[in-house]
């Protein structure tokens, strides 16, 4: 090389072996083949020193003459000892690349994947990792996600945030095998999205949450170590397996909610100017300027709002959505609710649409409300449910006209226009059973339930069995009168066989009666009835018959405080029923009074576990039993008295050992409604004890009380529980049972 190629050279190792800040001057005790080369003088000017050569006083060189010279370049000149061809003699191999790991290929596509979902966001993720909260306090929703807050800043919506996000939260199951790292990536963004959005609800809109990947080391390594463990020829010596293992990644959630933000200006429209109202429907909304921006709490105050002016005669009240603009400065948020009032009514007239099918007036008597009350549209809600309840339409529509205006201080009136659709009229049902207490029956009926309008419901019904056999008519007036009373006339002929008597009656009974519903479950129920009877009877098939006439005026009066008719899990229940009688036998007249007392009580005792109790008390009082007939006197045993006993096995025997029947009765009941949560929960076990007497005195004697134990199952439908029972008798008497079955529809009690 010349000197001034050397002293370029030289230089530049100056350069690249002498980092900025150093001292320029290198040791006098350097070497002296290094001082050779690189001089003091070149120490201390580098680039003065480099510069002061002949080869850097040249011109540059024309590349273009270069590039267009036809002589070929002279080989380098062989240097002694080196064996191999230079570049321009030697024929070299083809380049043959080597086959990719699948593990490095597979880790390259997941992190090339989250990359991509990233979109740009990659530095914010590494950034969140260093910002994580200090001795943060977690909530964990699920196994893999958890969400981090300080435990010194004060989040009174801590748990509502959790409760919302767990719902909502795509992350809340990592358990898909299909996902990979990417899908991840995406779904934490969009759940860190989602916890911004609840806080905002909650009025946090400066909150910052800061979102981290937590991958376990173990799982890198491993992949490591399984790249290494690849041959010369790219096979693979071990076990396939993924980079990552997202049954194991944590996805964590640092959530730092900021100031919270209040209302600073509340608009409700005209409610206003609606006078002595306007603290009713102000107190409604219930959000008040200062509370915090609760998106939540203005919806529903916006709902609340409606509601009260539709219940307190503002019938043709409009509430818009409501708009928040919020001032980051102050930190504070203005609130709109467009509200306009539309003046107070009262309720008119109510007019049907089809006067021959259901008539006014008597769609009047089922409304809760009556002309000159104040317009409640809750009302119209409860006139829609309750004439769809009687099965006589397949839709209704219930709207409101205007027929005088607000005017003067005095609230404006409106008529009640309903509309319906008929539907079906008659019902033709049939029935087929076998029971080892009364063998085969069959029963049919025919029904039109509005042949006599309005709700005149007439039933043809027909009844053929092993022990009963009955042909009969019923009417039924519902609504009669009023909503919920029922006017019922029922004749009928019937034989009937059992163990304790035969009979042979004709039978005229009819009542009036204050109904509870489903639809509206009353406290209070009351029942009053006429009954007319003619039975030809006998106790057992060795004995004559005799003939009663017997005239009954029964009474009913029963409270319910339960919390459902069909299926109650607390509360209680009591009825008592009077039937003063008279009967006539053998031109002998007896009168006597019969009493029946029923209470129950349900308590729960945990989520899945209720309690419930029943005691009945009855008794007959001014007659004697043989002046009464075996069909009125009290009798125990059965699916709905004492489990575990026959139908009406329980009570005193004649001399053939069939049951006569008593004159006081006494029974009891407990049992454990417990859930099993299996189909759903729709499937209860139910352990339960039965005891019963019955005694020929008036009063109970407890002298020989039955006790029966026992298993159930009920299967919970939209229209009650199915119940199956097996029961045994602990002490039975000659001729029972040792197992019963009983199957029907609703609890015992």
């Amino acid at each position: 090389m010349s000197g001034s190629l050397t002293r370029i050279i030289a230089a530049a190792l100056v350069f690249a072996l002498v980092p900025a800040p150093m001292a320029l001057a290198q040791s006098r005790d350097t070497d002296q083949a290094l001082k050779d080369l690189i001089p003091d003088s070149a120490i201390d000017n580098a680039e003065s020193w480099a510069l002061d050569t002949d080869a850097a006083r040249q011109p540059a060189p024309d590349v273009a003459a270069l590039l267009g010279a036809t002589e070929p370049l002279q080989a380098l000149t062989d240097i002694p000892g080196i064996t191999i061809d230079w570049p321009q003699t030697a024929d070299l191999p083809p380049f043959k690349p080597l086959d990719p790991d699948p593990d490095i290929a597979l880790a390259q596509q997941q992190v090339d994947g989250a990359v991509d979902a990233l979109d740009g966001e990659q530095q914010q993720v590494e950034s969140a990792r260093n910002a994580l909260i200090p001795d943060a306090s977690l909530s964990h929703v699920g196994g893999q996600v958890d969400l981090a807050f300080s435990p010194t800043d004060a989040f009174p919506e801590r748990d509502e945030l959790v409760s919302r996000f767990s719902g909502l939260s795509s992350l809340h199951s990592l358990d898909d095998d299909e996902d990979n790292l990417a899908q991840l990536t995406r779904r934490a963004r969009s759940d860190r999205d989602l916890i911004v959005e609840i806080l905002r609800t909650y009025g946090y809109y400066d909150a910052e949450v800061y979102q981290s990947i937590v991958t376990p080391q173990s799982e890198a390594a491993a992949s490591a170590a399984s790249a290494s463990a690849e041959g010369g020829n790219g096979a693979r010596r071990g076990p396939r397996r993924n980079a990552i293992d997202l049954s194991k990644v944590v996805v964590r959630f640092d959530v730092v909610p900021g100031p919270q933000y209040r209302l600073a200006k509340i608009d409700l429209g005209d409610i206003a100017g609606t006078g002595a109202d306007y603290e009713t429907l102000r107190a409604a909304f219930g959000v008040r300027v200062g509370d915090p921006v609760n998106t939540e709490k203005i919806l529903k105050g916006r709902a609340d709002l409606a509601a009260t002016l539709g219940d307190n005669g503002y019938a043709f009240a409009k509430v818009g959505e409501p708009a928040l603009v919020i001032d980051h400065e102050p930190r504070t948020g203005d609130l709109t609710v467009p509200v306009t009032s539309g003046g107070r009514y009262v309720f008119g007239q109510v007019v049907s649409g089809m006067p021959r099918f259901m008539g006014s007036r008597h769609i009047q008597h089922i409304a809760r409300f009556r002309p000159g009350d104040v317009y409640q549209t809750a009302m119209l809600d409860d006139l829609r449910q309750a004439i769809l309840a009687t099965s006589l339409v397949s839709s209704v529509t219930v709207k409101t006209r205007e027929v005088t205006p607000p005017a003067a201080g005095k609230p404006g009136v409106v008529d009640v226009d309903v509309d319906m659709a008929k539907a079906p009229q008659r019902t033709v049902a049939a029935l087929i059973g076998y029971s080892s207490g009364e063998g085969f029956r069959v029963e049919a009926s025919w029904e039109h339930r509005n042949l006599i309008p309005p709700e005149g419901m007439v039933r043809v019904r027909g009844v053929a069995g092993t022990r009963e056999q009955l042909l009969g008519v019923i009417y039924r007036r519902n609504n009669f009168l009023t909503r919920d009373q029922v006017l019922t006339a029922d004749l009928y002929a019937q034989t009937k066989v059992s163990d304790a008597y035969q009979a042979r009656t004709l039978s005229l009974v009819s009542s009036i009666e204050r109904q509870t519903t489903l639809l509206f479950q009353k406290p209070w129920v009351y029942s009053a009835g006429l009954e007319v009877v003619a039975t030809s009877e006998r106790e057992d098939s060795t004995q004559p018959r005799k003939t009663y006439f017997i005239g009954a005026l029964p009474l009913r009066g029963a409270y319910d405080g339960s919390d459902s008719l069909l299926d109650p899990t607390r509360g209680f229940r009591a009825a008592l029923r009077v039937s003063p009688e008279i009967s006539r036998q053998a031109g002998a007249n007896s009168t006597y009074v019969k009493v029946q007392l029923d209470a129950s009580l349900y308590r729960p005792v945990s989520d899945s576990v209720v309690m419930a109790g029943r005691v009945r008390f009855g008794a007959i009082q001014g007659a004697d039993i043989a002046s009464i007939a075996p069909s009125r006197r009290f009798y125990a045993g059965g699916g709905s008295s004492v489990r575990g006993y026959g139908y009406q096995q329980i009570g005193p025997r004649d001399t053939t050992g069939a049951p006569s029947g008593g004159r006081s009765l006494t029974e009891f009941s407990l049992e454990a409604r417990v859930k099993t949560g299996l189909m759903g929960g729709a499937v209860s076990v139910v352990p339960f004890v039965d005891a019963g007497a019955v005694d020929e005195t008036t009063t109970p004697r407890f002298r020989d009380i039955k006790v029966g134990v026992g298993v159930g199952i009920r299967y919970q439908t939209n229209f009650g529980p199915i119940r199956i029972d097996l029961g045994t008798p602990l002490n039975p008497s000659k001729g029972d049972s040792r197992i019963g079955v009983y199957v029907a529809l609703g609890q015992a009690f």
